[in-house]
């Protein structure tokens, strides 16, 4: 029994290319820029920021690590390794939630939210300058539209 022939591939046209080669230049550029911006301002990393962030708009500053990990973007084992990192410098503490003991929960010291509220100006700030300014209110309208329906995407792709 022979298998059935693939489809073959959907190139992309020219439009299409003109319009993705930007977007593949935006994914690897901006990453590396609010990463810079993070490390020279704040000694962080953006992940570890991201992580700081998350849990001081949380109730309590307090999270389950493996939902902490989905807000993130990172894997459970990534994020263990920055909590660790965070851990030593005293901005972050891990605790066994009290609801589950099966979890684990990062809780947001009171050092971790100076330290957040100092980080946080210098990327707003870095956000300001390297999109939001470039932008009017209509494109960063369809900007967060187009977003989400690609995040839509990833987040099917990734489910059980």
């Amino acid at each position: 029994m022979s298998a059935a022939p693939a489809d073959p591939p959907r190139w992309l046209d020219h439009a299409e290319l003109g319009s993705w080669l930007p977007v593949g230049g935006l994914l690897l550029r901006l990453p590396a820029a609010l990463d810079t911006q993070m490390q020279r301002d704040s000694g962080l990393s953006h992940f570890e920021y991201l992580v700081l962030a998350s849990l001081s708009e949380a109730p309590g500053r307090t999270r389950r690590m493996s939902a902490l990990a989905a807000l993130a973007n990172g894997s459970l084992s990534r994020l263990s390794h920055v909590v660790k990192r965070l851990e030593s410098r005293g901005w972050v503490t891990r605790t066994a939630c009290p609801d589950d003991g099966r979890y684990t929960n990062a809780v947001l010291t009171d050092a971790g939210w100076d330290k957040v509220v100092a980080s946080a100006p210098g990327h707003v700030e870095a956000v300001r300058a390297l999109i939001l300014d470039a932008l009017t209110d209509s494109e960063l309208e369809q900007l967060g539209d187009m977003a989400r329906r690609i995040l839509a995407r990833l987040d099917a792709q990734q489910a059980p």
